[in-house]
């Protein structure tokens, strides 16, 4: 019945638009015990809806389909009750998506066998041109060998190349903004008055498909059928009185260009072919290449071609998707970015107009959900957050997905919860959901290694942890050690599916007119859980209160000179103090828009959305920011008006390539601490100096003093001490030695850190007091490292057999080991590997000595060895 009724419903909404003609449909019968495979052409992203109106009622097929266009419709809501087997794309969801896809056609070889019927489009995408191709994807022929006795119909559909539903424009949007400008021109038009696209649909039983003996040869049948008599680019106008009438317009440009390839060396290019051969069979292989077409190689192979240049060249392949021509390959081997994917459209609403006026949080708000929850209800349409996965997130979008999960979030035993999620737009609802269910988030750093990770989770007893089934997916690809939390994964995913229709719907209804049950809500006291580095035995569990994350950012907003409209590039991980509370927290309590990467090393992809988003600000480290730059031109990063960079000094380098490509920008250097909420100084665009870290911020007092406590006078180095209310109120863990120190009659903060004040009062920071580095932003403990080397090599030695220092640059350290035994860098990198560190604590260079030099007092001499070379 409800089958029925949703096939009329859609007929009827079809007709307004389409005038439809069927020809062949009446002389396919149904058999008992012989399932049929519908095999069509894909021409727009509506022929799904279209085919579907006219089978599902008579041959209830399962129908394969892309899940994108399932998750982002109302398609979600009906999977099972039309029988919908979704699967991802393998370019962008990697090994996940082809397990999932050999799962759905698993489902549908049974189905066939069982004398079901199936719906499966060969080439599994959409039209790039006016001609279908399905290039050397093996599913229709893989299907017609495991199932030779299934009918085969096939549907060519005709008509719709040049609706605003296919890439006749060179670009696929996505369906439901689609579909929304469709609703509009239907009111515009009276309905029933908007011109119709003739569209036709011819339905073919073939027999003998099966014996075809290779899938190069079904494919060009395949094609022969579709591309009979294939319509042009044709234009219908989307208002009555629109004039010109319906029309024939250009064809698209050529998706992908033929790849420059002349800097791979003849060695790469040679492996590359090798493999080339041996994977496709073709012996004789070109740059210029079709991996599809030309080498008849299906997602499967072509992703797996994509693994292997990673393993092989030890190169990173962001989007094995743009891999067309033999050529991509190739550059991609030697690390340059192959023919780039065009980027989801931006809505016109993300582009505001001019406001010079400063962003300010609300007055009075004590918690980050409060404050969030008082703009939000001042511009409920704002466009907040955005990156290229979800689109653009206003307030209300938040805020219906923050009343969706909280109710499940709830649900999930014990006060604290981990939380896995890279800087996306995903990142922050589900965060304030969390807060709202009454939990408190423990920011995890996947980064730092088993040893550490494992470390934090018996650190903050942690029975749950927060994450989605991609991002772990992801994470393991790049060889990501997740073990120590494997088994207390929750999964986004899984929480989606438990909230029901009647859920979302009062979700819905309570984002448009009531959002009591939020305002009423229980907030835990801690925004967030936050690790240090672990500069010690183990890293210390750091609370931070909502009143220290709103002080920090409420006193550090107005000497960074900040605008209603800037736009922020977000690329840090939440899981820092930095990236949580400024990438995070800051946009939402003061309603400036950011734009999220999850990927920091990734500076192609952040220059490009710095120009397609305008953004006007970077907040991150030196390195990444000079990842950007390095791949951008003045005229693609020209909005930037702010650099704010800190976790590590800023080289003369990198400060000449800044001021290089962004000669009208500022550059703000700052530092800060995890457990200072976590900006401590930071230089201002009217008072700033060059190699400082700036002022300290008005709310905190400070003071620099000798070992013996005593305060020391301007261009003296000494301790830094701090105290206001952007500090934490101590370490979680009562076994965590107390960093509060008692003097003149206050409580101070000592940061263990060294630092030189001028008479100015700008800071300058001199070093560490324990013995860490930072690597591309990340702390490493050498003290950890070397005992962790010293627990392999160093049993029943008599001396001291080795130490671990950090030479090189400040801005590029490379980690040291010092050996008076024949320890090989491989070694000692794989004792580390198993003793659970992440590769950026691995050993970079070994040095051999006769004796490590010691102290008079019997300790190792570290600054001796940083002046040693090999």
């Amino acid at each position: 019945m409800l089958i029925s009724f949703l096939s009329l419903v859609v007929k009827f909404l079809l007709k307004l638009r389409y005038r439809i003609q069927i020809h062949g449909l009446e002389k396919i019968k149904i058999e008992q015990g012989r399932g049929i495979l519908f095999l069509p052409n894909h021409p727009a992203l509506i022929d799904p809806e279209i085919l579907g109106a006219f089978l599902i009622g008579k041959f209830r097929p399962w129908i394969l389909i892309d899940d994108k266009q399932v998750e982002e419709t109302v398609l979600k809501h009906f999977v099972k009750t039309l029988r919908l087997l979704p699967f991802a794309d393998i370019g962008i969801v990697g090994d996940a998506g082809v397990e999932k896809c050999k799962a759905q056609f698993e489902t549908c070889r049974l189905a066939l066998q069982k004398g079901e019927n199936v719906l499966m489009y060969p080439s599994g995408h959409l039209y790039r041109s006016r001609y279908e191709d399905i290039h050397g994807n093996s599913g229709a022929y893989t299907l017609l060998r495991q199932c030779p006795d299934a009918r085969v119909v096939l549907i060519r559909t005709r008509g719709l190349w040049g609706s605003s539903f296919s890439r006749s424009s060179g670009v696929q949007r996505p369906f439901p903004v689609i579909f929304r400008e469709n609703l509009k021109y239907l009111f515009l038009n009276f309905f029933f008055f908007i011109p119709r696209r003739n569209v036709e649909i011819t339905f073919e039983e073939v027999s003998g498909l099966s014996r075809y003996e290779s899938k190069e040869v079904l494919n060009r049948y395949l094609e022969n059928f579709y591309n009979q008599d294939a319509v042009a680019n044709t234009y219908v106008p989307y208002k009555f009185w629109e004039k010109g009438g319906t029309r024939t317009v250009a064809e698209p440009p050529p998706e992908f260009s033929e790849a420059d390839t002349s800097d791979v060396p003849d060695s790469v290019r040679e492996k590359v072919y090798a493999r080339l051969r041996e994977v496709s069979s073709v012996a004789e292989i070109r740059d210029q290449d079709k991996l599809g077409k030309d080498l008849g190689m299906d997602s499967l192979l072509i992703y797996g071609m994509a693994v292997w240049t990673e393993q092989e060249f030890a190169v990173r392949i962001h989007a094995p998707g743009t891999l067309r021509l033999v050529g991509d390959l190739l550059l991609a081997a030697i690390g340059k970015t192959p023919q780039e994917k065009p980027l989801r459209e931006i809505p016109v609403s993300w582009f505001i107009p001019p406001d010079a006026t400063a962003p300010r949080i609300p007055e009075n708000s004590t918690t980050i959900t409060g404050a969030f929850l008082r703009l939000a209800k001042q511009r409920p349409d704002f466009p907040l957050l955005a990156d290229q996965s979800a689109g653009v997130l206003t307030n209300r979008k938040i805020i219906l997905a923050i009343l969706a999960l909280k109710d499940e979030i709830a649900a999930i035993p014990g006060e604290k919860i981990g939380l896995v999620m890279p800087a996306c737009a995903a990142f922050f609802p589900v965060y304030m959901a969390m807060l709202f269910a009454g939990k408190t988030p423990v920011m995890l750093n996947w980064t730092v290694g088993a040893r550490t990770l494992a470390a934090c989770v018996k650190k903050t007893d942690l029975r749950y942890v927060l994450t989605s089934q991609l991002v772990v997916q992801k994470l393991a690809e790049r060889g990501t050690d997740l073990s120590p939390i494997s088994d207390r994964f929750v999964f986004l995913e899984e929480l989606k599916q438990k909230i029901t229709l009647c859920k979302k719907l009062r979700a819905w209804l309570r984002c448009r007119f009531s959002w009591q049950t939020l305002r009423a809500a229980k907030v835990s006291p801690y925004a967030a859980i936050l690790f240090t580095s672990g500069s010690e035995s183990e890293p210390k569990a750091v609370p931070i209160t909502h009143e220290s994350g709103l002080n920090d950012i409420r006193y550090s907003m107005d000497p960074m000179k900040l605008r209603r409209d800037d736009s922020i590039l977000g690329m840090l991980p939440p899981f820092h103090a930095f990236g949580l509370l400024i990438n995070g927290v800051l946009p939402a309590i003061s309603n400036m828009r950011i734009v999220y990467h999850g990927d920091p090393t990734d500076g192609n992809m952040l220059k490009r959305l710095i120009c397609a988003y305008r953004a006007t600000m970077i907040v991150g480290t030196p390195t990444f920011t000079e990842g950007i730059l390095k791949h951008a031109s003045r005229e693609e990063v020209e909005t930037i008006r702010i650099v704010i960079t800190g976790a590590e000094k800023c080289s003369s380098g990198r400060l000449e390539l800044f001021q290089e490509k962004c000669p009208d920008a500022y550059f703000l250097e700052g530092y800060g601490i995890t457990e200072c909420g976590p900006i401590i100084a930071v230089n201002q665009p009217d008072a700033r100096k060059i190699g400082t870290v700036g002022r300290i911020l008005d709310c905190l007092e400070w003071m620099i003093c000798d070992e013996n406590g005593d305060p020391l006078p301007p261009g003296e180095t000494g301790m830094l001490y701090v105290s206001g209310p952007t500090v934490f109120p101590g370490y979680l863990s009562a076994e965590d030695p107390s960093p509060f120190v008692e003097m003149k009659g206050k409580t101070w903060y000592r940061t263990g850190d060294l630092v030189e004040a001028d008479d100015e009062n700008f800071i300058t920071f001199k070093g560490r007091l324990k013995r860490f580095v930072k690597i591309a932003g990340e702390m490493v403990s050498l003290p950890a490292v070397e005992e962790a080397l010293l627990a392999v090599f160093g049993r029943g030695s008599e001396k001291m057999p080795l130490a671990v220092e950090a030479q090189g640059s400040e801005d590029k350290p490379e980690i040291t080991l010092f050996a008076t035994i024949a320890i090989t860098r491989e070694a000692a990198n794989q004792a580390l590997r198993e003793a659970g560190f992440s590769p950026i604590s691995y050993v970079g260079k070994v040095i051999l000595l006769d004796e490590i030099p010691l102290l008079g007092t019997g300790k190792t001499d570290y600054r001796k060895l940083k002046t040693l070379s090999a």
